[in-house]
């Protein structure tokens, strides 16, 4: 009696397994799609905290830059002309807390790093 029930419940729940197929179709509001570029065109204006990790002649800031993405491949870096020299930064942070906790972590590697405030922009 016993394995005549597991049978049954084997094949029950064989049945009911496949049951279970179709077709998902997702309709999305034109409005949503208006949002996300008003999205990313607000956040292209924003300014962000930067960390400054060196800055000198453009060999030494590229090389600098290079070691930088090697170091701290989790954030975007950038060499930058400010004349006269080159300027090596790293990082987007939105408030000066999350830039200030990088930063911790960047001076060990990098001593002579700063935080740069963001320049104000107008929209």
């Amino acid at each position: 009696m016993k394995t005549v029930f597991i049978s049954m419940f084997m094949v029950g729940f064989i049945h009911f397994s496949h049951a279970q197929k179709g077709k998902i179709t997702i309709e999305q509001d034109a409005s949503i799609t208006k949002l996300l570029d008003v999205y990313k065109t607000s956040n292209s204006n924003m300014a962000f905290y930067t960390i400054q990790v060196g800055f000198g002649s453009y060999s030494k800031a590229e090389e600098l830059g290079e070691q930088v993405k090697i170091d701290f491949a989790d954030l975007p870096s950038k060499v930058i002309f400010d004349s006269p020299t080159y300027r090596v930064q790293i990082g987007q942070f939105r408030t000066k807390l999350e830039a200030e906790r990088k930063f911790k972590e960047v001076r060990l590697k990098y001593p002579e790093s700063i935080i740069l405030k963001p320049e104000k922009t107008t929209l």
